[in-house]
Formats: structure tokens, C-alpha cells, sequence
């Protein structure tokens, strides 16, 4: 009788429980026999032991058990019950023993402190879980303590205590400075396991004020910061000069120098220590010793050698770390410090204490009624544990009485039990160190036989291999299995057959009569039960030809075989391997069906190839060595095209396909990549050679499909790396066999081209699409949505067809099938068409507009029945045309404006409309053909709005006091004009401002004489137009009141204006203007401030003025943009400390904003101002300056002005009187100021003028009086007679030096001061 074999338990249902000791948590009972047998309780899960929760956060307190019926939970607190329905904040998770105590809604952690313990019960017994001790974990403040700082030598110890707070869990320590760098640790400075800084020895470089100790408490993610550590190391040289510095020179003085010291321990202290460690834990030995040179650490074991595999240094070696100690790590550990100078140990005794462990853990018993088992509990420790047991989480000793039950220590032996003898017992070991807590149940099971492996199971086998055919069962008590072959056959015996334990019948040597139905029958004294299973043997896989030994010359080709028998049920796959990994990914291997070819081989292809047959049951190998040789010296090598391939052959003629064959030409040392097959139709398109396909270069053999009634011919190109070989010699030609035809048109459409025709249009077939001789088209065609029949005609082999007399723009079906002299093709599809459009018919009705705004309306419309578009509704055209300005009352001609809306919109929108006019529209509908008639013609009118800005602004006449402003009115008013505003100021570049002065002038105005101004002073004038929308774009323009120096004397006084810069001045106005008293004054401001920034702009550029409070010497800057936009400002700087700036560049009819700011006062803007370029105009107005007749006639002017300063000079030099010379001879001007002797300027005049001449540039032309004036009430016969409102100046000799002045259209620009160009009088002022 052959031995019994045991076999592992691994397949599925190979589940044996009964009668044997099992671990209910380790056996994957079958799902549906778990679901019928009644279990004990088993705890699934727990929470550990020592529990440190968060006190911010709800406690979860795990407790999950399994059991037969569903257990129940009960849980105790520090040895009581617990009512969970008592306290709101506990909830216990259904169908689960685990608590959840709401602290995050009120509760306090530490109100649930405490021990609790978990307990799941059924009928069949009660399982406990460890005892659990919930604590909060605690991060404590660090106590407030005085830090003294640290003087230290230099070569001297010191220790940074830490101290950090008792928290729960212990923190982590760690030390950084103010910047949250850790503090750099080396074998001199590193940090003790209590967290201390250990310096062996300082160094100048310590010297900080930061050392900074930090303890990070996990738990609550919390970091608590110790007071910063002040450390002050004081070197040598140092001392020795304070030292030196108060003894006098007869003193013996200096500090000792750093002297070296031999080691001394800093932790631990004294010569031995001892440490007690717990079993399995980690242990850590810390040294730390102080010493110059800074000593190094080695540790070593008296009386045997430190573990292997568990032993690590750490911290530069001060720390000896053994993980997973054992009691045979007990003993003396030595540690050695040394430096040059000597050496220091310490030597700790360590004593390996344990907490109980399992030697061997109670485990589940399943029996059935009148059997015996044992639960035997073991448990190891230092000192040895005690064991104890209870019976449900009771004590045994007081726990009901069981006859089977008998208590010996650490085992429980149970006779004869019995059903009632189920119950869970708990085994509890304990010590001073810990306790373990097992619970394992007896359960007594009766339970008739059950086969767990599948019925009708098939098994397959390779003949000569074992079968095991499995029977799991599972009864109580333990079931008797037998096997039996055949539906009637006899019981199986015999040394052919092996029976194991767990049920499974092993075959060793199966053959195919093994082949066959076998029947696992099972009983014991409650019942029978049996299972069919099925073997079949198949045939072996077998290598029939394997591959060979190969040698092969580099660059040559070689091929190994692999032909293989397998059983035809199985299939089979090839897998090749080199050197028994993947084959290389290169395209030069080649796998075919049982062969692997290697093309163009290189030295790294040498190795073993070894073919690999796998199948579901079976797998087969072999191999063979490639060996490649270098190839014999070769004449250098040409490459070039390979020669034509030859031989063209045409074999498998069919009607639809045929195979084409060749030979290659020579590859001429390239090797040929592709062939590429042509083909040439001698029927349709002789003498034309299309492309057909394309093949490998390993492949001489193609199948070509071929198309009915063509007249084939084949060539062949190779192709390599070079190039393209010349076509080989055609092949013989093949006519095949006419067809019907395979396809039908392509692109049918049908589209009418007039409103009673349709136009069907198509594209033809070609030639070899047309299958056979006689192509057609069959045309139909029938009207969509309507009960007709189609109408069919049959044309020639063209590509439209049109049908007359159709209705207009109806939906037409349509179809187009080849046909030639065979047949018909297939049946087509069908596609939609329409007959031709015709124009619309009625026009949109109900059009309505709504003004929105005075340069934008919208108008809506119904929408005309579809039926009378009678074609494809494109869209609605909406026309409008201005009929007239409301202001002007003018008609002008009529340009109307045309817009397009797409689809079916029945509304629209009209910009771009002219305030205060009065409009037409209408609105027509527009299909394929055209537009439809007109919607009557509707009259809307636009409101006012802002109007453009005046068409020019003219400042004549400059008197010593007195401007006169002229202006056009607005191009486009858009309105009723209601008045004009006018604002003006004087600009210099001081503190000293003037306010804006602002006049508003009837709208009938167009002149204007403003007086009382301040002499030789230019001021800025802003002009702009209102309707009753409110004011239109402004205008701007400078001027220049004349200086009269005849009236210095009375005008400026000393004592007018000291201390405010200005005197306070009336000025008169036109009757149209109210009186208005501005005050000048010097601001000397407290803070720097900006206000009054204005802006008058153009079409393309805008002046920006302000008014400025603050410290001398600003410099300006001027940012802008889009309004509404949100990319960034743009920033100019302002040349000096003016306070005005033109921005070029700017786009018309564009809304702005605008600030200003100061450079190196941070944060120092004004307020944002919005304004808005004037609208583009079609063409601008000439310059007068630039134009040559001009120039031309102020040259004359000059010349005969030169001319007259000639005679002059010639006739005084003659002795005649000049009539000015003579009343300046006899009447000396007695109001004539003295010049200063320093600067030989007049005295008030030069104050006053020398500081607008520092900060305000002049015009060109203009110059300062030298030292007389003549004024025209003093002269009546002088040049200034020949000017308008010259003040004529002449030097002591009577030359002529003064300024001609006459009306001008604008101030002359310097620099960014103006916005306009220099007017052609002034122009001459600095030519003269």
C-alpha cells in the first residue's frame, strides 16, 4: 500500500475544520456554509490597547466581531457597565460594537478618559476585547522661565537645555534659529535623546542668538517654541585685547590660549549606568563627551560582540541603536570616548526585560458532540507571566459549571462535550510589563455530510503527469470519503491510487484509459452525500524539430525552426527568447509560424535562442547557440539602386483576384526594403500606370484584387535606401470578366436653377468602376411629402440632368444608379433636393424701433411665413438712411446703409446713428435668389447728445491785460446748444498756482474779450460745447499776455504780494460774463498732494494739467489706458517738474483714464480722470506753416524788415534826428528802475520775472529787455506804429531789437507744452 501523501490546503474549497485545532480567523471558511452554521463570536477588530486620541476630534473606539447569529455589543467602563443610551454624546455604529463619542459637537475629550472594554455575544458564547485605555493627548505651553545668555571661552563645553513640556505622547525636539533652519549638527554640537544641545567644544562660530528649541507634538499638530538661547563665545585674541586694555604696560597679563583637553563624559555621567529594556522593543545607549580635539565615540559588548543585522549608529556615533532586542542582548555595553590626548568610557549594564508573549495562543475548537479536544494557552515573559481564564468574559472559576470542562493550568481539556458545551474562553497572560488577551471558542457542531467542490468539476491532464481530483467536505461528526469510478463502478483501492486527508484523490501516473467520470461520496451517522467530477487526459506537447546550432558570418541572415505536436483540443503559443529574456525590438527579427528568422546580423545578436510551447496544461523548451563570425575582407563596398525585379508571372486567375510572383534584381549592397506593383488598364487608359500596392522586401508573392472589365498589365519596383529600381518588364496582360456595376455616383445633388426647373447634378464613374461596356445613369426622382411615383429616365454617361415645369422651391427625393450592358448596380440611396427659388413675396411686417441711446436703435420685426420666402431664408436686410440733422434743419444727401442678419431673426440692432436725427428704415427678407419686396419705410428720430467740440478756437489781440478768444461752433452739434464753458488758468512751473477759472457763455456767442489778466503771463484756455445731454469734447489752446515795462514800476510795487507771489488782480469781462476775483498764492504744502488733474483732448493725442502740493523738485509721471480695460497702465515720464504733459499716439473716439503721480513718493497718485478722444475725421485741416507760399511771404516780410533797420542805421549816422531819439534825448524816463549792479537786472522785475524764467521755458523769439523800453504813449513816431501792439525795443545806439507780434492762430509748442503745432508767426518771431 503506497504511502499517504499531504498535500498544502491552498485550492479553494480544500476546507477541513472538523475534528482538527484551526484558527477561525485563518481558514476562509466557504461563504455559504458560513451563512448555515451557527458560530461563536469572533472580535475581527479593535482599537490598540494604549489609545491617544485627539482631543479636537470625535474618539472612535473599534470594536468588530463575526459570529453565527450576528453578535451583539455591550461595553464596560473602568470596570463598570457603560449605558451607552444614557449620554448624548456616545453613539454606537449599527451593526458594529464600535463607539463614536461626539466631542466636536460640545464634548469634552477628557470627560471620556478611562478603561473600556468591548464585549460581543450570541447564543453560542461571549468574546472580549483588550482592555482600552483612552487618554487625550495633551500639548502643554512651555513654563515660563528667565534665560540667562551663555558667555562661553572659545574650546570650552556647553549643554542648551531643552526641558520641553511632559506632553502625551512625549514630542519630538528639535532646534532651529529665527529663520526655521535647523541648527547644523556635527561630532562637535548634535542634540541628546532628552533634547539637549551638547557642544564638545565652542568655537568663535557659535557665537549666535538664536538657538531656538522646538517640540512638535504629533497628535495635535501643534509646534511649541522655548525662548531663543543667547550664546556669546569669546576667543583668545579677543580677551587678551580687553585684558590688555585696562592693566598698564608694567602688568604681566593675557588669557591662557586654548589649551587642548583630554575627553570627559558630558551624558552620562559617572563611570556605569544601567538600563532596563522591554523584549522586541528598541534600544537606545547614548554617549556624549566633551574635549579638544573633539573626541570620537566606538562602542563595544563586553564579553561578546554587538548583534549583526540589528545594530545602527547614530547622531556621528554618540548613539548605539539595536532594534528588536531579545533577553540575549542583556549585558554590558562599554562606550570610549578619545582624543589625542587620552580617553574616557562609560559602561552600562543592560537587563532585557519582556512583556508576555505567545509561545503557543489558544486556538478555536470545532467538535462534535461525544468528542474530546484541549485549548492550550502558553505564554513566555521576564519575569514569567501568570495565566488565567474565563469562560464568556467571566471568570472561570465563577462561571456555570461544565462536567465536560476540566481547568490544568494553561490547558482546558474538554471529554465527551456535548452541544451545550459551546461557549468563547479568553486566556489571559500577564505580567508586571503587559498582559495578552486570546479568545478562542468551542464550538459543538452536528452537522450531516457536505461536499463543498463543485459538482460535474472537469479536471484535464497531460497523460504520464499526476491528477488530483479534489473532494472537500465538511460534516460533523468528521464524514468517511470514498471514491468510486464509473456510475456503477466498484470502490476504488489499490496502489495506482492515493487518498489524502482532506478528501482529494491523487492519480500519480494518469493515462488516457485514467480518462473517465469519478463519484466522491461522503457519510457519517447523519447522512450521505456525493459528488461526480470528470478527468480527461490529453496528449503531450511535444518539439518535433528543434533549432540547431548555428554559425553565420556578421551582415548574413539565419534562421532557427521550431515545429511542433500538440493535442489538437489544446492550443498552442511560440514564444522566443534570447539569452532567456524578450527578444531585441528591432525589426531585423523576424518570428514566423515556426521559424524566427534574424536578418542582417551583428556581433550582439550572438547567444542562445530558445523556443518556448506553452499550452494551458503543458509547457516545452529548446534551445541553440547562435555563433557570428566576422566575414572575409570584401573590395569596398558600392551601394546603389537595386536592379528591376524579372520574371513577372500571373498564376490564380479568378474573376476578381489573381497572384503575381517575380524575382528581385540585385539588391546591390543595399538590401531591398519594398516592392511597390503598378498596374496599367489597356481598355480605359493605355499607357497610364497606377499605383496598386505595395509589399515587404522579403516578399516575392502578392494577391491582387482585381475590377470586372479591365484590361490588366503589373510591373514591379523595388525600392532600397538609395532609391527606386527601373520598373521591371510588364507582365502579360488579363482581361477580366464584365460585372454590373459595383457602386453608384457619388455627390448627388439636386438644386433648381431656376423656379420651375431641377437640376440633378452627380459625378461620374470611372472608367474601371463601370464594370462592362454600356455605361448609364438611371435617374429619379419624385416630390417629397406627396403620394407620387418616382420618375425614372435612363441617360448617358454624363453628369446632370435637368427636369422643367417643376413648382417652385419644393423638397424633391432623388436617386442616381449606375447601369451598363449586365445590369443595374445596387440600389442607391436616397438624397434631398430642391427645385429653383423665386424671390420672396411679402415683405416683414409690424416693424417697430426702439431708440436706445442717441447713436444706437433696435428694430424687430415678425417674421414672414415660410411658404412665401419660396426658397433657402438666408436672412433679413434692414436698410436705414439719415433724411436730416434736427438742429440744422438741412437735408444732405442720402446714403443709405445696409444691414445683413443671418438666419431667422426677427431682430436687429443699428449703431453708428447720429444724435438728434432723423432716420428711415426698412426691413426686407432674403432667400438664395434675392430680396423680397419692402416693409413701408419707418421714421425714428435719435436724441440729443454731447457735442463734438468746437470747430476752432483763435485767441487775438494780446494787450498787457486782455486776451480775445474767437470760436466756430460745434461740426456736429447733436443737439440744441445750450451754452459753451470756458476754463482757463495761467502755467508756470512753481508752487505758486492759480485756480481754475471757469466761465460759462451763451450759446449765441462767438467771441469773447477777456481783461484785467496778468501782464507777460501765458495761460491755458479749455473750450468745449453743452447741449442739454451735457458737454462735449474740449479744445484747447495757450496764450500770452504782452509785457509792458512802462507800468513795472506801478504794477509791481515791493510790497505787493510778498509772501503770497501774487497780487490779487480784477479782471473785466464782456457783459456777457460774470465778474470773477481769482486769488494767486504760494502753496507750501504739508503733504504731498495732487488735485485738478484735467484733460483736454484731440483726435489723437490729450493735454493733461494738474495742480501740485508738496517737497520741491518732484518728478512726474502720467499713466493711462482703456476705460474698462484691465491691462496694466501706461506710464511717460514728465521732462522736469512741470505740471502738464501731452499723451500722443491715441486712438480716436477712444475713452481713456488717466492719473498722475510723483516718482520716489511711494504710493503717491491723484485720482483717476476719464476722458475722450475726439472722433476720426476724414481729413484734417493743412497747417499753414508748412506750406511753401507762406514760408515764402515771411521771408519777404523779414527782408524788408532788415531793409528798414538799414536806413535807419544809415540816417541816424548821418546826423539826423530820428524822432524817437530826440523825445528820449529831451524827456528821460523818470520811471525807468535802477539795474541791480550784481545782475543788472531792474529790481522787483527781475524777482518776479527770474522765477518764471527758471521754471517755465520761453517761447522761441522771445527776449528778455535789455535796459529801456519804448512805449507807445511816449512816441509818436516809432516802429511800434508799424506793429499791432508791438512793444518796439531799441538798444542805447537806436538798433531795433524788438519782437514782432501779430495775430496768430496758436502758441508756439516746445517740448510736450502745447498740443497744437507752432503757428507761422511765431515761426518768423524766431526767425528774426
Amino acid at each position: 500500500m503506497m504511502k499517504k501523501k499531504s498535500i498544502p490546503a491552498s485550492k479553494p474549497f480544500l476546507i477541513l475544520f472538523l475534528c482538527q485545532i484551526i484558527s477561525a480567523l485563518d481558514v476562509p471558511l466557504d461563504s455559504k456554509l458560513l451563512e448555515e452554521l451557527s458560530q461563536p463570536p469572533t472580535i475581527t477588530h479593535q482599537s490598540p490597547k494604549d489609545y491617544i486620541v485627539d482631543p479636537r476630534e470625535n474618539i472612535v473606539i473599534q470594536c468588530e466581531a463575526k459570529g453565527k447569529p450576528p453578535p451583539s455589543f455591550s461595553w464596560t467602563r473602568n470596570g463598570t457597565h457603560f449605558d451607552i443610551d444614557k449620554d448624548a454624546q456616545v453613539t454606537m455604529k449599527p451593526n458594529s460594537g464600535t463607539l463614536v463619542i461626539n466631542i466636536m459637537n460640545g464634548g469634552k475629550a477628557e470627560a471620556y478618559e478611562g478603561v473600556y472594554q468591548c464585549t460581543a455575544r450570541n447564543e453560542r458564547g461571549a468574546a472580549i476585547s483588550n482592555n482600552i485605555v483612552i487618554r487625550p493627548s495633551r500639548s502643554p505651553l512651555w513654563t515660563k522661565e528667565k534665560l540667562e545668555p551663555h558667555q562661553v571661552r572659545e574650546g570650552d563645553s556647553l549643554v542648551l537645555h531643552c526641558r520641553p513640556p511632559v506632553g502625551l505622547p512625549p514630542p519630538i525636539i528639535f532646534w532651529m534659529d529665527n529663520a526655521f533652519q535647523r541648527l547644523p549638527q556635527s561630532e562637535r554640537v548634535s542634540q541628546g535623546l532628552n533634547g539637549d544641545l551638547y557642544f564638545s567644544n565652542v568655537q568663535p562660530e557659535d557665537t549666535r542668538e538664536d538657538y531656538i528649541c522646538y517640540a512638535r507634538f504629533n497628535h495635535t499638530q501643534t509646534i511649541q517654541q522655548k525662548q531663543p538661547i543667547s550664546v556669546k563665545v569669546f576667543s583668545m585674541d579677543s580677551l587678551n585685547d580687553t585684558i590688555a586694555a585696562n592693566l598698564s604696560d608694567t602688568d604681566i597679563y593675557g588669557a591662557k590660549p586654548v589649551t587642548e583637553r583630554q575627553p570627559i563624559l558630558l551624558t552620562p555621567t559617572g563611570s556605569t549606568s544601567t538600563k532596563v529594556e522591554l523584549r522586541g522593543n528598541v534600544l537606545l545607549l547614548e554617549c556624549i563627551a566633551a574635549g579638544l580635539p573633539t573626541p570620537v565615540i566606538r562602542w563595544i559588548k563586553e564579553g561578546g560582540e554587538l548583534p549583526a543585522n540589528r545594530t545602527f549608529f547614530e547622531n556621528f556615533k554618540k548613539t548605539l541603536k539595536i532594534i528588536d532586542v531579545s533577553e540575549a542582548d542583556s549585558g554590558n555595553y562599554k562606550c570610549i570616548a578619545r582624543n589625542t590626548l587620552g580617553s574616557v568610557h562609560h559602561v552600562i549594564s543592560v537587563t532585557v526585560k519582556a512583556a508576555p508573549y505567545w509561545i503557543t495562543a489558544p486556538r478555536n475548537l470545532v467538535l462534535s458532540p461525544g468528542e474530546d479536544g484541549t485549548l492550550i494557552c502558553r505564554a513566555n515573559g521576564n519575569p514569567k507571566p501568570s495565566i488565567s481564564w474565563l469562560a464568556n468574559g467571566v471568570p472561570i472559576a465563577i462561571a456555570p459549571e461544565d462536567p465536560s470542562r476540566k481547568v490544568d493550568g494553561d490547558t482546558i481539556i474538554f471529554s465527551h462535550v456535548q452541544e451545550r458545551s459551546s461557549a468563547v474562553y479568553q486566556c489571559n497572560a500577564s505580567n508586571e510589563y503587559g498582559y495578552l488577551l486570546a479568545n478562542a471558542f468551542v464550538n459543538v457542531l452536528a452537522e450531516p455530510p457536505r461536499i463543498l467542490t463543485p459538482a460535474n468539476k472537469l479536471y484535464q491532464v497531460i497523460a504520464d503527469s499526476p491528477a488530483l481530483l479534489d473532494c472537500a467536505y465538511f460534516g460533523s461528526p468528521k464524514p468517511e470519503i470514498e471514491w468510486f469510478k464509473g456510475v456503477k463502478g466498484s470502490i476504488l483501492r489499490g496502489n495506482e491510487y492515493v487518498f489524502h486527508d482532506n478528501g482529494t484523490l491523487e492519480i500519480p501516473v494518469a493515462q488516457k484509459d485514467s480518462t473517465g467520470t469519478y463519484t466522491c461520496v461522503a457519510r457519517n451517522e447523519l447522512g450521505k452525500i456525493q459528488n461526480e467530477v470528470h478527468l480527461e487526459i490529453k496528449d503531450p506537447t511535444m518539439i518535433i524539430k528543434q533549432p540547431e546550432y548555428k554559425v553565420v558570418q556578421r551582415y548574413g541572415q539565419v534562421s532557427f525552426e521550431c515545429i511542433i505536436k500538440h493535442d489538437s483540443t489544446l492550443l498552442p503559443t511560440v514564444i522566443w527568447l534570447k539569452d532567456n529574456d524578450e527578444l531585441p525590438d528591432d525589426e531585423r527579427f523576424l518570428v514566423g509560424k515556426d521559424n524566427l528568422t534574424i536578418m542582417n546580423v551583428t556581433d550582439k545578436d550572438d547567444g542562445t535562442y530558445t523556443c518556448i510551447v506553452n499550452t494551458t496544461l503543458d509547457s516545452v523548451s529548446a534551445s541553440a547557440v547562435l555563433t557570428v563570425v566576422a566575414a572575409p575582407p570584401t573590395p569596398a563596398i558600392i551601394y546603389a539602386r537595386p536592379n528591376p525585379p524579372f520574371d513577372l508571372e500571373l498564376t490564380g486567375q479568378l474573376e476578381r483576384s489573381i497572384e503575381l510572383s517575380w524575382i528581385p534584381g540585385d539588391e546591390n549592397n543595399s538590401p531591398i526594403t519594398h516592392f511597390v506593383i503598378e498596374y496599367e488598364d489597356g481598355l480605359h487608359e493605355p499607357g497610364v500606370w497606377h499605383y496598386q500596392t505595395e509589399v515587404p522586401g522579403t516578399q516575392t508573392t502578392v494577391q491582387l484584387k482585381l475590377s470586372p472589365y479591365v484590361n490588366y498589365s503589373f510591373r514591379v519596383v523595388a525600392v532600397n535606401k538609395i532609391g527606386r529600381s527601373q520598373p521591371s518588364e510588364p507582365s502579360e496582360q488579363y482581361l477580366t470578366k464584365s460585372a454590373n456595376p459595383d457602386e453608384n455616383p457619388a455627390n448627388v445633388q439636386g438644386v433648381g436653377s431656376e423656379p420651375d426647373n431641377l437640376v440633378i447634378t452627380w459625378e461620374s464613374l470611372k472608367g474601371f468602376q463601370s464594370n462592362g461596356p454600356g455605361l448609364q445613369y438611371k435617374v429619379s426622382w419624385r416630390q417629397k411629402d406627396v403620394d407620387d411615383e418616382w420618375t425614372s429616365v435612363i441617360v448617358a454617361n454624363v453628369s446632370k440632368y435637368i427636369v422643367s415645369g417643376t413648382p417652385t422651391f419644393v423638397p424633391y427625393e432623388i436617386k442616381v444608379q449606375a447601369l451598363n450592358d449586365l445590369g443595374y448596380a445596387p440600389e442607391p440611396s436616397e438624397v434631398i433636393g430642391h427645385s429653383g427659388e423665386d424671390l420672396p413675396m411679402v415683405a416683414p411686417g409690424n416693424v417697430q424701433v426702439h431708440v436706445v441711446n442717441s447713436t444706437l436703435a433696435k428694430v424687430h420685426w415678425d417674421p414672414v411665413p415660410l411658404k412665401t420666402v419660396r426658397g433657402h431664408l438666408q436672412g433679413y436686410k434692414v436698410y436705414y438712411w439719415k433724411v436730416q440733422s434736427l438742429s440744422r434743419r438741412s437735408r444732405r444727401h442720402v446714403e443709405k446703409k445696409i444691414l445683413t442678419f443671418r438666419g431667422n431673426k426677427t431682430f436687429g440692432m443699428l449703431p453708428g446713428l447720429e444724435p438728434y436725427s432723423s432716420y428711415k428704415l426698412n426691413v426686407r427678407v432674403v432667400n438664395g435668389k434675392g430680396e423680397g419686396p419692402a416693409s413701408p419705410d419707418k421714421v425714428f428720430k435719435t436724441p440729443e447728445g454731447v457735442p463734438s467740440s468746437p470747430s476752432y478756437l483763435k485767441i487775438t489781440n494780446p494787450t498787457l491785460d486782455s486776451l480775445t478768444l474767437e470760436w466756430g461752433s460745434p461740426t456736429h452739434p447733436n443737439g440744441v446748444l445750450t451754452s459753451y464753458i470756458l476754463k482757463f488758468q495761467p502755467i508756470n512751473n512753481t508752487h505758486e498756482l492759480g485756480p481754475l477759472v471757469e466761465i460759462r457763455i451763451p450759446a449765441n456767442e462767438s467771441s469773447l474779450i477777456l481783461k484785467n489778466l496778468n501782464y507777460s503771463t501765458r495761460y491755458k484756455f479749455y473750450f468745449n460745447a453743452q447741449t442739454s445731454v451735457g458737454s462735449g469734447s474740449q479744445i484747447t489752446e495757450e496764450a500770452v499776455t504782452i509785457m509792458d515795462e512802462g507800468k513795472m514800476a506801478g504794477i509791481l510795487h515791493p510790497a505787493v504780494g510778498a509772501g503770497k507771489g501774487y497780487s490779487e488782480i480784477l479782471f473785466e469781462t464782456s457783459p456777457v460774463m460774470h465778474t470773477v476775483r481769482p486769488t494767486f498764492y504760494k502753496v507750501q504744502p504739508l503733504y504731498p498732494r495732487i488735485r485738478n488733474v484735467t484733460t483736454a483732448a484731440a483726435e489723437t493725442y490729450a493735454n493733461i494739467s494738474w495742480e501740485y502740493e508738496g517737497p520741491d523738485h518732484a518728478n512726474f509721471y502720467v499713466e493711462y489706458g482703456v476705460a474698462g480695460s484691465k491691462e496694466d497702465w501706461k506710464k511717460e515720464i514728465v521732462n522736469g517738474s512741470r505740471s502738464f504733459f501731452v499723451l500722443k499716439g491715441l486712438t480716436p473716439g477712444t475713452a481713456y483714464k488717466v492719473r498722475v503721480g510723483a516718482e520716489g513718493l511711494s504710493g503717491f497718485r491723484s485720482s483717476e480722470d476719464v476722458f475722450e478722444t475726439g472722433p476720426a475725421m476724414a481729413s484734417r485741416q493743412v497747417d499753414i506753416a508748412t506750406q511753401g507760399w507762406f514760408i515764402g511771404l515771411m521771408c519777404a516780410v523779414a527782408l524788408l524788415i532788415l531793409i528798414l533797420l538799414i536806413v535807419c542805421f544809415i540816417r541816424r549816422n548821418k546826423g539826423g534826428k530820428y524822432p524817437v531819439k530826440e523825445k528820449e534825448d529831451a524827456h528821460a524816463d523818470p520811471e525807468i528802475q535802477p539795474m541791480k549792479e550784481d545782475d543788472g537786472t531792474f529790481g522787483e522785475y527781475r524777482s518776479l520775472e527770474s522765477d518764471a524764467e527758471d521754471h517755465k521755458p520761453l517761447k522761441k523769439g522771445s527776449r528778455t529787455p535789455s535796459d529801456r523800453t519804448v512805449k507807445k504813449e511816449d512816441s509818436d513816431d516809432s516802429l511800434v506804429d508799424y506793429g499791432e501792439g508791438v512793444n518796439g525795443q531799441f538798444n542805447e545806439d537806436g538798433s531795433f531789437i524788438g519782437q514782432y507780434s501779430g495775430k496768430k492762430e496758436k502758441e508756439p509748442a516746445e517740448g510736450n507744452e502745447s498740443s497744437e503745432a507752432p503757428s507761422p508767426v511765431n515761426a518768423m518771431n524766431s526767425f528774426v
